[in-house]
């Protein structure tokens, strides 16, 4: 793959200056929880974790990647009030938050700053 690309190739791959962060969630729900209430969960989950925080959650019930609404970053600080808010949660048995990574190709490192 080139390595000398055009700055409107880098910013349509998103990739170098235009790399994208995002990070992964993994939720296990307590045995006994009705679906209403996983539903009513994930409502208030997207209405008070995702969208009051300006993010995106693409994923299922149980696990998803969750990025920034428009183009760009989420911040450390949106992840941890993400993870802060499923801390006050008793419908969950355990979660984990990943650390920030590539939304685009995860497995690409993330340069110091």
């Amino acid at each position: 793959m080139a390595t000398n690309r055009s700055r409107r190739l880098r910013k349509k791959l998103c990739v170098d200056e235009f790399q994208e962060l995002g990070f992964e969630l993994n939720l296990e729900f307590k045995q006994d929880l009705s679906d209403e209430a996983i539903d009513s969960y994930l409502n208030q989950f997207l209405r008070e974790a995702i969208i009051a925080n300006s993010l995106d959650y693409v994923g299922g019930e149980d696990f998803g990647l969750i990025c920034l609404a428009k183009r760009g970053s989420v911040t450390e600080e949106q992840r941890n009030a993400v993870e802060n808010w499923l801390k006050g949660r008793d419908e969950l048995a355990s979660f984990t938050v990943s650390p920030l990574q590539d939304a685009w190709y995860p497995s690409m490192p993330i340069p110091a700053a």
